[in-house]
């Protein structure tokens, strides 16, 4: 529905209206009461307020450019009167340049937009008896006390009609539209009205005025200060409340108030903390998995054959291994990868492959539960037909509403901003754009990449020379750590700068392709920001667990990249403690990042503005003038909120095979988010204007797509990147008779077996170390488990039978976790969801008659 308003309209910019035919606001001084939330009558409530610059105390030469900007506001003010709203303006107290504008929405303004809108309202109180979980009385010991937030009031609602207006639940008029609703509808109008034409192109809406600088801020209002209660007895104070029972730290095991926040704060805030809540809830389980996990493989380090078996000076000591880079690079002694066995053997163990297998059934239950939930909060919240009846059509794609074309089904005249020729363009070139982008994203690993090879080679020719005389030192500071940590660091800031330049290329391309409805821009918007983040932060994780070290031939036949760098190894036991450091860096240096960009930056602009504001004067100051010092909440709204959240969800499922304390670590993070998130809205920013939302948007399919891939990744760093399933070959097989020599399964000899024979002359001249073979050997190991024949044999360094047993069972094992990790969760569904029948009376419990 379009919505016709008769508005005052400019020409041309070089023509100047008659001032007699502009509305203007009243003029009121403040009365000297901070918490009032009225005009200066103190009977219109104040919906909405608009912050400008008066161009006449401002000392600058550019004129001509303050007349149009003052005569665009004159004409957008006048035309917000012609549609019924109601101004006052009021000089600034701490800063006479600044104007304040507020704006009341009279009774019948609410009721005509409330019907455009398709605003549910009450028709009378819910009477049905609804029954209490079982849990209750479990639950009672965490939730807020009711003394103090009491519960809403539950009613039967109906898309508002001013003719039925007799059948809606109307005590009060003042009380029937809450204050979250006439901020909704305030700001609807806001959006929608014209300030100018130029060249037969429609200037409209509150955001371009701010975006070009005519107005400085637009926002809804706080009830109160968040540190005490309001003095003004009309106001309910619930902004104290929510900061006192929900964002102080005290509150950190309490359950949220959902539905006081979703009151104060509207459905798409109320929604998300939901979620985020529900994840926090269910990580619990997967903590307490992980971290038996964890201590499962502490506690099984000791008695590690293998790791052992490295250690041994008898053993390990006697094996010399290959150089790990041409020329510069040195034999060296297995024992040194000591200290990385031993940490190996705690993440590379039998508890982890349980996990994984584990955390593949607990991604889908989080992910079915959680729409059980949010169906409810759907049925709860009266969202149920919101995309249908209430979401409007974007301003800024109404204005390009110049295409008319028929309706295939109902055969009538639509107006559209483009052709199917003109749909088919922008679609090519926005997925082209996300392409090249993506492309621009590998190709920054590509140099890290390329960054390891050199600089290993820097590290492998004077780290030892450096450091020969620490024993200590060389055991932790080894080349192929160096170059993993630094990496690590450098891939991260290089993940930072690229998110920012990212960003503004995903609005760009999103406003280009011009949706329809808001919804619809947030979900555009959500998956290429998705696609961006998803190869930016996991591509060096995905390099690490499945292409480093697969690809590298044998000493005597190494494979370069770029026919220059060699291309690089893992450690004898496999890139698996590799990949858990570049999760820790990244996952860890990401939280900090976060927080103080989130939290610590905002805060320091709202202490800094206090401080400034308090040296200027010691006078009254308003609530809204209070309220224009706290931080914007930005155009994206909590968007980076739930991508912060669905990345660090990408890595606790993608490459939690790695590192099983990551759910330990989200949930830690994660009770402090909930909270910090709340302090934030709470405290540091302006309120948002309240908006509906029946559930997550993108985000849903997004996570349901990372669950799926979850179970692929997993089982593929078990079978390829770890060393189990090599391990469990040598045991069940290759230790004992035809192919081993013991007479019982056992891991030893383990080491002894795997690790490839090289005799050095066959190495050639372009690879051949220049430091001196020492002792009398003749041979030397390769670093990575490539099971080949060794020299002397008629297939030389060709693969054996061990390797092809191995690539088989690995392949086996991937397929046998997938189909029984699927299987578990259909049956496991079967036994927890059965089909059930909703009863009509439910059905119905909420729809109108």
């Amino acid at each position: 529905l379009v919505l016709e308003l008769n508005q005052v309209i400019i020409p041309t910019y070089g023509t100047v209206p008659d001032q007699q035919n502009l509305h203007t606001p009243e003029w009121a001084d403040f009365d000297g009461k901070p918490d009032s939330l009225f005009f200066s009558d103190g009977q219109r409530r104040i919906d909405f307020v608009l912050v400008y610059e008066d161009e006449s105390k401002k000392m600058t030469h550019k004129r001509s450019d303050h007349k149009k900007q003052k005569r665009k506001r004159q004409v957008y003010e006048s035309n917000l009167i012609n549609n019924g709203l109601q101004l006052e303006a009021t000089r600034s107290v701490l800063d006479e340049k600044l104007i304040f504008v507020k704006v009341h929405a009279p009774w019948e303004v609410l009721c005509t937009y409330a019907e455009v809108m398709h605003i549910k309202l009450p028709l009378q109180p819910n009477d049905l008896k609804t029954r209490d979980s079982a849990f209750n009385w479990f639950s009672r010991f965490f939730r807020v006390d009711e003394n103090v937030i009491k519960p809403e009031q539950e009613f039967f609602t109906a898309p508002f009609q001013k003719e039925h207006l007799s059948n809606f639940y109307i005590q009060d008029k003042d009380t029937f539209f809450n204050p979250a609703t006439r901020s909704r509808i305030v700001h609807f109008v806001l959006s929608r009205v014209e300030y100018a034409t130029k060249n037969n192109v429609k200037k409209f809406g509150i955001n371009k005025l701010l975006d070009t600088g005519i107005y400085k801020a637009a926002f809804p209002l706080h009830d109160s200060s968040f540190r005490h209660l309001s003095t003004d007895p009309d106001c309910p104070s619930e902004r104290y409340l929510l900061y006192r029972e929900w964002a102080h730290p005290k509150n950190i095991f309490k359950l949220q108030p959902l539905d006081f926040i979703r009151k104060y704060y509207g459905e798409k805030i109320g929604i998300y903390f939901a979620w985020l809540g529900f994840y926090t809830n269910m990580l619990i389980v997967a903590a307490v998995v992980g971290v038996a996990c964890f201590l499962y493989g502490c506690l099984t380090k000791d008695n590690c054959t293998w790791s052992q078996e490295v250690c041994d000076p008898n053993i390990g000591g006697n094996i010399i291994m290959c150089p790990q880079c041409d020329k510069v690079c040195t034999y060296w002694n297995l024992t040194i990868t000591c200290e990385s066995s031993k940490k190996l053997c705690i993440f590379d163990s039998f508890g982890t492959l349980v996990f994984a297998v584990f955390m593949g059934i607990w991604v889908t239950l989080f992910l079915e539960f959680w729409k059980r939930r949010q169906a409810e909060l759907e049925y709860e919240w009266d969202t149920v037909e919101y995309l249908e009846q209430e979401e409007q059509v974007r301003p800024e794609y109404e204005a390009r509403c110049t295409h008319v074309v028929i309706n295939e089904i109902t055969q009538q005249e639509e107006h559209v901003p483009y052709t199917a020729c003109g749909k088919c363009i922008r679609m090519t070139f926005c997925t082209s754009a996300v392409f090249f982008w993506i492309l621009l994203i590998i190709a920054s690993v590509i140099g890290i990449i390329v960054y390891r090879l050199s600089v290993f080679l820097v590290f492998s020719s004077t780290l030892s020379q450096h450091i020969s005389g620490t024993e200590a030192i060389r055991k932790y500071l080894t080349p192929q750590t160096a170059t993993s940590v630094t990496a690590s660091l450098i891939s991260f800031i290089v993940i930072m700068v690229l998110n920012v330049v990212y960003e503004k290329v995903a609005i760009l391309i999103t406003d280009f392709e011009l949706p329809r409805t808001q919804t619809d821009y947030e979900n555009s918007l959500t998956t290429k920001m998705f696609l961006f983040q998803f190869v930016n932060y996991y591509s060096s994780c995905f390099y690490i667990a499945f292409f480093k070290g697969k690809f590298v031939g044998h000493p005597g036949n190494p494979v370069y990249w770029l026919g220059k760098y060699r291309n690089e190894e893992c450690d004898p036991g496999g890139c698996l403690l590799e990949l858990t450091t570049q999760l820790a860096i990244i996952v860890g240096g990401k939280a900090i990042w976060n927080n103080i960009q989130e939290v610590l930056l905002p805060w320091i602009k709202n202490l800094s503005g206090r401080y400034c504001a308090a040296a200027r004067s010691e006078k009254v100051v308003p609530r809204w003038e209070q309220d224009y010092h706290l931080q914007p909440i930005g155009k994206l709204g909590l968007f980076y909120e739930y991508l912060e959240m669905v990345i660090q969800f990408g890595f606790v499922t993608l490459f939690v095979a790695s590192f099983p304390l990551a759910p330990l670590l989200a949930l830690i993070n994660n009770m402090l988010e909930i909270r910090l998130d709340a302090w934030k809205l709470t405290t540091q920013f302006r309120r948002m204007v309240p908006q509906k939302a029946q559930d997550i948007g993108a985000w849903q399919p997004i996570m349901q797509g990372i669950a799926i891939l979850a179970v692929v990744t997993n089982a593929m760093i078990i079978a390829f990147t770890s060393d189990m399933i090599p391990r469990l070959v040598y045991y069940w097989s290759f230790s004992v008779p035809p192919y081993g020599s013991h007479s019982i399964h056992t891991m030893k000899g383990y080491i002894n077996s795997t690790l490839s024979v090289f005799n050095i002359s066959d190495f050639k001249n372009a690879s051949k170390p220049f430091s001196s073979w020492f002792g009398n050997q003749t041979t030397c190991r390769q670093v990575y488990r490539d099971l080949r024949y060794p020299p002397g044999h008629q297939h030389q360094y060709e693969h054996n039978i061990y390797y092809w047993h191995v690539i088989a069972a690995k392949l086996a094992f991937v397929i046998v976790m997938e189909v029984s990790v699927g299987g578990f969760e259909h049956y496991l569904f079967k036994l927890l969801f059965p089909p059930c029948r909703k009863s009509f009376k439910d059905v119905l419990s909420r729809h109108t008659y």
